[in-house]
């Protein structure tokens, strides 16, 4: 009588073939994954180029006017200050190193307008109105610029020694600095730069808007706090 022998199955050997497979399933699917990453990037690029509507943004559009300009100079004053200083070096009482010194300085102030920090919450379209409102922030002054070269000096004193002359001179640019500084935020100086930074800042919108083709629209320019009808 013939025994029946029934071989049992056996994983030996598959274990391995399984594993080989995952690298190798891995790498096959790569191409495909760059070939849809591919196709992505050419459909964006054709809604962009064919589809992308700019116009649906006037905000975006308005911001790209300034997105290269980190500050613009909207008004420049130029004027002169008047410093008078005095010396006392007397002996005994005597006036004879006594001096006094006049100077006129002519000075330079100019007025920005920080556009760093125009985000989209200072801009608003009205599309029933056509108008967009932009609200700016507050001046910036700068530093007064003395052009001590060409100040007009007058010295009195019977004997002005070398360190009374510095000592006046020195007064003088001192206190030609704080009256330029106070005399540049005088309310009517500050009233030109606003609305020179006001029509500035229409001139560099206006035309950026039309070429978006928004037509003749309406830039209504403000400053922080200042009320609709200013």
């Amino acid at each position: 009588m013939a025994n029946d022998v029934t071989e049992k199955p056996t994983t030996e050997g598959l274990e391995p073939r399984v594993e080989r497979d995952k690298p190798l399933a891995r790498v096959q699917a790569l191409p495909w994954l760059l070939l849809i990453l591919a196709l992505a990037a050419v459909a964006w690029l054709t809604w962009r180029a064919f589809f992308y509507d700019e116009r649906a943004d006037p905000v975006g559009s308005a911001m790209l006017a300034f997105e290269k300009q980190n500050s613009l100079t909207v008004f420049s004053s130029r004027f002169e200050v008047v410093a008078e200083s005095e010396d006392s070096r007397g002996v005994l009482n005597l006036d004879l190193l006594n001096s006094r010194q006049l100077a006129v300085i002519p000075a330079q102030v100019e007025y920005r307008v920080d556009l760093g920090s125009m985000d989209r919450d200072r801009f608003v379209w009205n599309e029933d109105a056509e108008t967009l409102t932009v609200t700016l922030p507050p001046l910036r002054v700068s530093r007064p610029n003395l052009d001590e070269a060409a100040a007009r000096t007058f010295t009195e004193g019977a004997w002005v020694t070398r360190d009374a002359s510095e000592d006046l001179a020195r007064n003088n640019s001192r206190q030609a600095e704080r009256k330029a500084s106070t005399f540049a935020r005088n309310p009517e100086i500050l009233a030109l730069a606003r609305n020179a930074a006001k029509q500035a800042v229409r001139q560099n919108l206006a035309i950026p808007m039309q070429v978006a083709g928004y037509g003749d629209v309406t830039v209504d320019v403000r400053f922080d706090g200042d009320s609709p009808s200013d």
